[in-house]
């Protein structure tokens, strides 16, 4: 079988240098006839995994495409040959091929498929290469706003935005999740926005930064149904118990089911928040000291039940 349709491919070889010769009563090469050719022997060539003379049939069709200003199709075959390299575990130059592709794309006028071709390149490069993966969502982002489609660029920023968490680029997710929320709030998409306030919160507590985690909530306000949703009042929890190092509350925030099943990346980044100074684990309330002095009886007695509990340590 895998002979036969090496055979039928260089046959198809053979037509397409025939379609590129010329004569006296032929001036011009037949680059459409030729390409056509070139893609029938990379199937050909695909069917009998011979995945490199793949490759190089569906360059050849790319450049007769490209010879014949048919760019959407010379794109196509560009998006191919990389996918024949990504067969062969070649990914930083099936990359390559496909942002190749997808200039083409937006050259042709049809940017959203550019924008598509890139989201299928992040996803094979996120196993691999999350700073490339992070690159070709936020390119396909730029290419979907272009096209006035904001629902599918801010699906790519969300994307980007989670692994810049998993990178602990913090401040670069930040701002990720910042470009996110405004086009959800164009779309006038709210609940989303909520759960983007949610995120931003998280991250920045993560860098320490209270300010800008409050100035987030702050600015949810001005969005419908915000101050009474579970979004904004485990926020304004979350903020006191880490403004009061209230250990137990921000705990408790953090493990809600409202947090626990966000996305994974910021569901993490709720497990492992910690209070300043906490010491990792739930800060212990200090009892009041007596009206009668702190060296009372209820002080003394509040001592003895540490020691009891904590022992010399």
């Amino acid at each position: 079988m895998a002979a036969q349709k090496i055979n039928e491919a260089h046959e198809h070889i053979a037509k397409a240098e025939k379609c590129l010769k010329t004569s006296m009563t032929k001036w011009k090469p037949d680059f459409d006839s030729a390409a056509t050719e070139y893609s029938k022997a990379a199937v050909a060539f695909k069917h009998a995994k011979q995945f490199d003379q793949a490759k190089e049939a569906y360059l050849k069709e790319a450049e007769y495409h490209t010879e014949n200003k048919a760019l959407f199709h010379a794109a196509k075959a560009y998006e191919q040959a990389g996918m024949m390299l990504k067969d062969m575990k070649r990914m930083p130059e099936a990359i390559q091929l496909i942002e190749k592709a997808c200039v083409m794309y937006v050259e042709n006028g049809t940017a959203g498929t550019a924008g598509i071709a890139l989201d299928r390149a992040g996803k094979l490069m996120e196993p691999m290469d999350l700073e490339k993966a992070v690159d070709l969502y936020q390119k396909a982002a730029y290419v979907f706003e272009t096209e006035d489609r904001l629902t599918q660029a801010a699906e790519m920023l969300g994307k980007a935005s989670r692994l810049l968490v998993r990178l602990r680029k913090l401040d670069d997710a930040a701002a990720s999740l910042q470009k996110e929320k405004t086009m959800y709030k164009d779309l006038e998409n709210y609940p989303t926005c909520f759960k983007k306030t949610t995120a931003q919160v998280l991250i920045h507590l993560h860098r320490g930064d209270f300010v800008a985690a409050d100035k987030c909530v702050r600015e949810s306000y001005s969005f419908p149904g915000y101050n009474n949703s579970e979004d904004c009042v485990a926020m304004e929890t979350l903020l006191q118990g880490y403004d009061e190092q209230d250990e137990d509350q921000v705990h408790r925030v953090c493990n809600s089911p409202l947090l626990k099943y966000m996305d994974n990346d910021y569901a993490k980044l709720a497990i492992s928040l910690r209070v300043p100074g906490g010491g990792g684990g739930k800060k212990k309330k200090t009892p009041a000291a007596p009206q009668g002095g702190a060296g009372g009886p209820a002080a003394a007695a509040a001592d003895d039940d540490d020691y009891e509990e904590g022992g010399l340590c």
